[in-house]
């Protein structure tokens, strides 16, 4: 007999989920396989909550192709409500109020997390509100708020990997690239006015093998690398050629300044390829089918550009 408030369990014989540590951290003996300048795939796809003023969902694709790990890559969706009219018992803005929200979801990693916001996501959400404020065009919207809200439906992998590389948060700057990536896109879903489509991009310096000299390496996972000297993650508008955030770790950067030079120009060349997936989403969204020039510089049409919102690693070597 079952009990109206009684929770039920299985009626068959059930195990409690076993993972094998031993194996992923077997698997980081994997070399990466696409080139140092190259970023890994990405799909974008706005218009994903009709409830909400402008929305958009971002996945990245698993960097290591192995299956010993049941992991795929990073998955964040992004909502936007507004601009509307503050309460009356507000007090006066002349500019556009703006808050944002980072969470990751109870179940987006293997220890699942809380309901109330930790240090890390309040800290990405900081990261991510002054990456937002100089895009956004405030003066157009006095006495209006903004609320973004970023949710990381999946990033165990990365999480994972850098624990186990003893690269402790440095992927953090992997989800705060992600997540300004999927708020541009949301916001400009939402019709807000902007001055730039701004994306993220994120570079590392790796050690060299044999004595030779450190190098930068786009779009970097944890897996995929075992000696981090440095981290820079950016927020970056093309159009404008301006940086709106900047975040760079690493003890070895602030005495060598052509070292910090070049990785935040890895950075911006990363960024560059987020950009383009934006931009083509949008025109697909939109309906525009006249032909748009890649981020090879080829003029192709729409469909063949960014079809399903993919770009494929694009080869980003100016300057590196």
């Amino acid at each position: 007999m079952t009990g109206r408030r009684r929770i039920n369990g299985p009626s068959g014989l059930t195990f409690s989920p076993v993972y094998l540590e031993d194996e992923v951290a077997s698997s980081r003996k994997q070399s990466r396989t696409r080139p140092a300048t190259t970023t890994r795939n990405l799909f974008l796809k706005t218009g994903v909550a009709p409830a909400s003023s402008g929305s958009a969902y971002l996945e990245i694709e698993n960097p290591v192709g192995s299956f010993n790990v049941s992991t795929s890559g990073m998955k964040l969706v992004c909502t936007v409500h507004g601009p509307r009219a503050l309460p009356k018992s507000a007090p006066f803005s002349p500019h556009l109020v703006l808050s944002t929200h980072v969470k990751y979801a109870p179940f987006a990693t293997r220890q699942r997390r809380g309901y109330l916001r930790d240090f890390s996501e309040q800290d990405l959400s900081a990261h991510l509100e002054l990456a937002l404020r100089g895009v956004i065009v405030g003066e157009r919207w006095p006495k209006s708020n903004l609320d973004v809200t970023v949710t990381v439906l999946e990033g165990d992998h990365e999480q994972e990997m850098s624990r186990i590389q003893g690269h402790g948060d440095w992927h953090m700057m992997n989800v705060l690239s992600g997540c300004i990536t999927v708020a541009s896109a949301a916001i400009a879903d939402a019709g807000v006015d902007c001055v730039d489509m701004v994306a993220g991009g994120v570079s590392a310096l790796v050690a060299g093998s044999n004595g030779q000299s450190p190098s930068v390496m786009l779009d970097p996972v944890g897996l995929e690398t075992e000696s981090l000297l440095g981290g820079c993650c950016i927020a970056y508008m093309p159009n404008r050629d301006e940086i709106t955030n900047l975040w760079v770790r690493g003890q070895s950067l602030s005495s060598d300044v052509l070292l910090q030079t070049k990785l935040v120009h890895g950075a911006i060349q990363a960024s560059k390829a987020s950009h383009c997936v934006i931009v083509g989403e949008l025109v697909s969204s939109a309906g525009i089918t006249e032909n748009i020039r890649t981020c090879s510089g080829r003029p192709k049409n729409v469909e063949q550009a960014v079809r399903y919102g993919y770009v494929t690693g694009t080869d980003f070597t100016e300057g590196l």
